[in-house]
């Protein structure tokens, strides 16, 4: 590892941390030639697949974007932040153990649909007639009466 402060390239792991919910590796360093500290964080690499838009375009998976689902379908409802985490989480797992390297932005909104409908129904519904593009009340009619069933 080169130092941020000299560019020296050799340098010492003086402490390793592993964060307290294991997703990252923490480690302070201290230059052999300046002897200033740093620290480096190692995460794990991980690659989504690129999102196919209805145009065609292709962009890269965020993990934001579907929080920010999650959050406004669930906006005002009695879903806790760790309920919406582990949806998104579950998501993600599904999307990488598909093992495909583009996937429709669809497929990403059906998953969506699925966890919502565990979570909350209003939100499901809320989510639907956005993602659908619920024209008339008939459309939101016909989405009640499935989740009833």
């Amino acid at each position: 590892m080169k130092c941020p402060f000299c560019g020296h390239g050799d340098t010492q792991v003086v402490e390793t941390r592993m964060a307290e919910d294991g997703d990252f590796i923490r480690r302070r360093r201290q230059c052999a030639s300046c002897e200033k500290r740093f620290t480096t964080y190692e995460r794990p690499d991980v690659t989504f697949p690129a999102v196919v838009k209805k145009d065609g375009r292709r962009i890269e998976y965020e993990r934001a974007k579907l929080l920010a689902s999650f959050n406004l379908a669930l906006r005002k409802r009695p879903v806790s932040t760790e309920q919406i985490d582990g949806a998104v989480e579950r998501i993600e797992e599904k999307l990488l153990n598909l093992g495909v390297r583009e996937i429709p932005s669809s497929r990403i909104g059906e998953l969506v649909m699925r966890e919502l409908k565990k979570l909350d129904k209003v939100a499901y519904v809320r989510f639907a007639s956005v993602y659908r593009s619920f024209e008339d009340v008939d459309d939101f009619k016909s989405v009640v009466d499935e989740i009833r069933r």
